[in-house]
């Protein structure tokens, strides 16, 4: 990016912060009012969550590029006030979907920058190649979209949150009711289900359909970050992955060597 791209990004980043910020505290005096003291707390923790970039900016000594900042704030928007407390995920079909495959592409993006930093740093000797750097992207965000599951799950089973929604299917195949008892497979068409006398003409699934979907998109955010990653290395730290990609902050403490990237083969 050139110096006037820069800085108007620079300044783009500051106009979302400030606009996401006015909208949080909005949403939580209305939901005060409300009384609705879940989609509050739900409103603080995205108060705070806000803040993650910047800490974690100058904890770990990393430059945050402006246009990954600027996804990262409008993500935990989407995701926590929009999905959580306008109710999006309910709303919008594809609401979840769309998050989890940004997900995929960002979690992507850390997991490249994690090795990449490692990768340019003069006190560790590595030599890996490009298309081993893109693996581990895709396998760290592949990683986390599997840990978030299991979160999922988790708060689904000790508190009743329901965060792997449900999939009502009209038919399924089951090698359980082959009236043979072979290991074949047969197609049940759902007629009616009945639970505690409500008769339902579908079949509700009770979060499977969801979380193989949710990976699914994971995976497909993945591979076009690491496919762009891939790309970022053979240009030697340019292209479009160079805007997703954190780096090491150059100090006296914390010095890569000048080569870009170090020791990585082309």
């Amino acid at each position: 990016m050139s110096d006037q791209e820069t800085k108007a990004a620079g300044k783009g980043k500051v106009i979302v912060y400030i606009v996401v910020r006015i909208l949080v505290i909005a949403v939580m005096i209305a939901q005060i009012f409300n009384h609705n003291w879940d989609n509050v707390f739900t409103c603080a923790l995205t108060l705070i969550l806000l803040l993650l970039p910047s800490f974690l900016s100058s904890k770990l000594h990393i430059v945050l590029p402006n246009t990954l900042e600027i996804i990262i704030i409008c993500f935990i928007f989407a995701a926590e006030i929009l999905g959580e407390v306008h109710e999006y995920y309910v709303i919008f079909d594809y609401w979840d979907d769309m998050l989890h495959t940004m997900n995929g592409f960002l979690s992507a993006a850390i997991g490249f920058a994690m090795v990449d930093i490692l990768n340019r740093h003069e006190r560790v000797s590595m030599n890996l190649s490009p298309a081993f750097v893109a693996l581990v992207a895709f396998c760290f965000s592949m990683t986390i979209g599997v840990l978030w599951e299991f979160f999922e799950y988790n708060m689904d089973l000790f508190f009743g949150k329901d965060m792997q929604k449900d999939t009502w299917i009209t038919a399924f195949n089951s090698v359980a009711l082959n009236p043979d008892g072979a290991n074949v497979p047969v197609q049940v068409d759902v007629e009616s289900v009945t639970v505690n006398g409500q008769t339902w003409d579908k079949y509700l699934d009770i979060g499977l359909y969801d979380t193989m979907s949710d990976l699914f998109v994971n995976f497909v955010g993945a591979v076009t970050f690491s496919i762009f990653g891939l790309i970022y290395i053979k240009n030697r730290g340019k292209g479009f992955a160079a805007r997703f990609i954190p780096i090491l902050r150059l100090d006296k403490k914390n010095r890569p060597s000048s080569q870009s990237p170090r020791k990585m083969r082309g």
